[in-house]
């Protein structure tokens, strides 16, 4: 079962700053806790990160829903230079209703200068036909919640000219 849900908003920064803050700047200032999401501490085997093929290792607070410590696999699918990301998470260390991996995309268009289209979208696959319901709701109703909390974030980092931690 696939669910999909998509959150459009602008950037008035630089397309580099919008293209280039949420997947090079430091994870844990934009995946800092939100319901059952614990926040991000570190990553590690990430000395290649943010190229196409490459992984690395995230970890997460101690939460009701994680032990703490490694939670997923991070891995660039696609990057098309101040146009596209999509990454995967996968390898969760917790139960997640059924799901065995996300997808996230990012993309950024240039409407003017500093004006840029954020078209931020994830897909959820999940394997157990009988919970695709709640899986529905949970995408829908909790991850855009915490997508939108994701985008402030990341546009807080981008318009503070956050360094990028990658490459």
């Amino acid at each position: 079962m696939i669910t999909k849900v998509k959150i459009n908003t602008i950037f008035n920064c630089s397309l580099e700053r919008a293209f280039k803050t949420p997947i090079l700047c430091d994870v844990s200032k934009i995946h800092n806790g939100y319901g059952v999401m614990p926040k991000v501490t570190h990553c590690t085997e990430d000395e290649n990160w943010g190229k196409p093929g490459f992984t690395k290792r995230v970890y997460a607070e101690k939460s009701w829903t994680q032990k703490g410590g490694f939670v997923s696999l991070d891995k660039v699918l696609d990057r098309k230079e101040n146009q596209y990301w999509k990454i995967q998470v996968s390898k969760f260390q917790s139960w997640m209703l059924g799901f065995y991996k996300f997808e996230g995309e990012w993309q950024t268009t240039q409407i003017d200068e500093n004006k840029i289209l954020i078209e931020y979208t994830y897909t959820m696959y999940s394997n157990i036909a009988l919970l695709y319901p709640l899986c529905f709701l949970f995408t829908n109703l909790f991850w855009k919640a915490y997508m939108k909390r994701v985008i402030e974030n990341v546009r807080q980092l981008a318009y503070n000219n956050e360094p990028y931690i990658y490459q």
